[in-house]
């Protein structure tokens, strides 16, 4: 009995956890370039000026609602203006994004979906999106192989 207790216990946590989402002051994604790191809480990353994008994706059903910092605005403010960018997820998934994605109308960092925070469960707290509406060149599977959820990391290369 005492086992199976130990078991829901750590069970309840667990679901807690992946169903939880960030306060506004919990560092939400951290930025390396060299030997400079700059961490971001929510709040930090709602100052740097909202962008909205209006678009379905393969993964889900219907127009979503996404709202967060274009991936441009986010490394101007790090002083990133060339390099590869890794991508990292909570679970160290990582992908390769070319700074020229990080271009006015091109990829965004997400933190809202249809109004509401994302939890880790439901790909968030980040994603970084695209415009996938907006043009073919966002519909390619190299488009989708970079848009990575669950984004908690980026390390410039």
């Amino acid at each position: 009995m005492k086992r199976l207790f130990t078991v829901l216990v750590a069970l309840t946590t667990l679901i807690f956890s992946l169903s939880a989402q960030a306060s506004a002051e919990d560092v939400v994604l951290s930025v390396r370039n060299g030997d400079s790191a700059q961490e971001f809480t929510l709040s930090d990353l709602k100052a740097l000026g909202a962008r909205e994008i209006s678009t379905t994706t393969i993964w889900s059903d219907g127009v979503q609602e996404f709202v967060g910092v274009s991936l441009d605005e986010l490394m101007t403010h790090v002083g990133v203006s060339e390099g590869t960018l890794e991508a990292a997820a909570v679970n160290d998934y990582a992908v390769q994004i070319p700074m020229s994605d990080a271009r006015p109308g091109g990829a965004m960092v997400a933190y809202l979906r249809n109004g509401a925070e994302m939890s880790l469960r439901d790909k968030g707290p980040l994603w970084i999106v695209y415009p996938y509406d907006s043009g073919a060149e966002f519909r390619t599977e190299e488009i989708y192989s970079r848009s990575i959820w669950q984004l908690n990391r980026i390390t410039v290369k």
